[in-house]
């Protein structure tokens, strides 16, 4: 699997930027036009909460039941994809691949995204989420700050990247079992000095490649929110399906 996909990520830096990063053909743009039709053009009936498909076994409402039962720190989450083949090779592509040149066409795709939210409002300012020092070290950038500058750039909201710091490296929240990962990133995060007066009453979405349970997101909802923000959306590349 791992030499498959480092060989994968080596043609794909080959390729880019005039290359389509999902199939290879060759063209001005990063993805082409046939893949974003079949990737990233299908609409499906999603939770304005958390972000996840709502099924038939949803009740006829805009939130799933899992929204409806418990309550949640963020109050909307945009999502571009799945996080399901092949779009999960982009997001590896650019987290462990290094592949920066890819951080704008997510950006755009998260634009894309925002504008057909519904209900969906450009919210104040852009934090994306912070890395660990140790970990930040290791990969040398912050996934989440890359997609954050091209979205910043392409909507016009400020990119605000030192309002929130996370105080320890976490366990990757991904191999924990689920009744471990609330208490993982339980007080990881901080509003740095100053942070309340530009917070208050400001509508801050949060920018993420990856959304799995939604723990991480819903601790730096909290923290942002007993800090003044007012609400708090999510901006996630990819949406881990339910199993």
């Amino acid at each position: 699997m791992l030499p498959h996909f480092f060989e994968w990520t080596r043609r794909l830096a080959a390729n880019l930027p005039s290359s389509c990063a999902l199939c290879g053909i060759a063209g001005p743009a990063n993805l082409c036009a046939p893949c974003h039709r079949r990737y990233f053009s299908r609409e499906r009936p999603r939770c304005l909460q958390c972000g996840l498909p709502l099924g038939d076994s949803d009740p006829g409402t805009d939130r799933c039941g899992e929204c409806l039962q418990n309550d949640r720190s963020f109050d909307a989450t945009v999502v571009v994809a799945d996080y399901a083949a092949p779009v999960d090779h982009l997001v590896l592509a650019l987290k462990f691949g290094s592949q920066l040149a890819l951080a704008p066409l997510f950006g755009h795709l998260l634009r894309d995204a925002m504008l057909h939210h519904r209900g969906s409002a450009l919210p104040d300012m852009l934090i994306p989420v912070p890395l660990g020092a140790a970990r930040l070290a290791e990969r040398g950038f912050n996934q989440a700050q890359e997609i954050a500058k091209a979205l910043a750039r392409a909507i016009a909201v400020p990119l605000t990247a030192d309002l929130l710091e996370r105080t320890r490296d976490t366990l990757t929240q991904s191999t924990l079992p689920l009744n471990q990962r609330q208490g993982n990133v339980r007080n990881a995060f901080v509003v740095t000095p100053g942070g309340a007066d530009i917070l208050r009453g400001k509508h801050v979405a949060v920018i993420d490649d990856v959304m799995t349970t939604g723990e991480t997101l819903n601790e730096i909802a909290a923290t942002l929110k007993r800090h003044g923000a007012a609400r708090v959306t999510n901006l996630v590349f990819a949406r881990t399906p339910p199993k």
